[in-house]
């Protein structure tokens, strides 16, 4: 679930990049050397930081993946999942949401904390340790203001969405064999998607984008530079073992790539979401 390089003032309607560019471009060139990595608080090596109880784990679920990978997994999804659930509970309960909007991300928060819930029990039941939820800073060290700039907050919720679509695509290969796990994990994937296409019709309502409810081709619409990562590959043309599927029907390629999400990589996901980890 590769998540943003993250953004640009997006003020409430309007961009302004007057007092904001030296601060959010330096926010943007620090490198991994400059923060913690996620290793300690997110897989992959949830193994390791788990100890004996994650290797007691090593029998086959579903004659697949090992109940130790499945763990490693479902640990990675809940990180995720918990930045996402803080985000929203901070985002409704900050006053920043416009009243028209409001009972709609009240339903995303509650999509977001039962994720958080599900993800928790089915670690347990598993016999593993759910990770604990790291500490985040959704202003990026000051960069950004999602709890006072509507348009900030909006911003950041397209580009977590997005990633959460392609994130939990990502991970779906390691969960073939695990029947039951894989299926719930496609049932969150599927709603993260509604949630995406939902915030990006809100931006566009609000002003703020001309998008369509879907990604189309690698394009970030309004969002600035910074958060390209989060679409670099939806571009992607080739599908099912053929190299162009443009060669077997007469869409368009963006009509193409529009009807497919790629995956991200846990690797390309951390590297978005160390930038609000404290």
């Amino acid at each position: 679930m590769k998540m943003l390089n993250i953004l640009e003032k997006l003020g409430d309607t309007k961009f302004d990049f007057s007092q904001t560019n030296t601060r959010r471009e330096s926010i943007f060139s620090i490198g991994q050397s400059g923060k913690a990595i996620l290793t300690a608080a997110l897989p992959l090596g949830v193994i390791a930081a788990t100890g004996a109880s994650a290797k007691a784990n090593t029998t086959s679920v579903a004659g697949a993946a090992s109940t130790a990978t499945v763990i490693d997994v479902l640990n990675f999804a809940l990180t995720l999942e918990y930045l996402e659930a803080q985000f929203y509970n901070m985002g409704v309960t900050s006053g920043v949401i416009a009243n028209a909007d409001l009972a709609v991300f009240n339903q995303i928060r509650q999509h977001e904390n039962d994720h958080v819930t599900f993800l928790t029990n089915t670690i347990e039941s598993l016999n593993g340790t759910p990770v604990n939820s790291p500490i985040f800073d959704f202003t990026a060290g000051g960069a950004f203001q999602p709890f006072v700039l509507y348009g900030d907050f909006l911003a950041l919720a397209q580009a977590f969405e997005d990633t959460g679509v392609r994130a939990y695509k990502g991970q779906a290969g390691n969960l073939i064999g695990s029947d039951a796990i894989l299926t719930a994990a496609l049932q969150i994937h599927s709603v993260e998607a509604r949630h995406a296409s939902e915030v990006r019709r809100l931006r566009t309502k609000n002003g703020l984008d001309t998008s369509k409810g879907w990604i189309t081709g690698n394009s970030r619409g309004t969002l600035p530079a910074p958060t390209q990562a989060v679409y670099d590959g939806e571009q992607n043309l080739s599908q099912g073992g053929i190299t162009n599927i443009t060669s077997i029907t007469t869409v368009s390629a963006a009509g193409c790539q529009e009807a497919f999400d790629e995956p991200l990589t846990d690797t390309q996901v951390l590297a978005i979401a160390n930038l609000f980890i404290v």
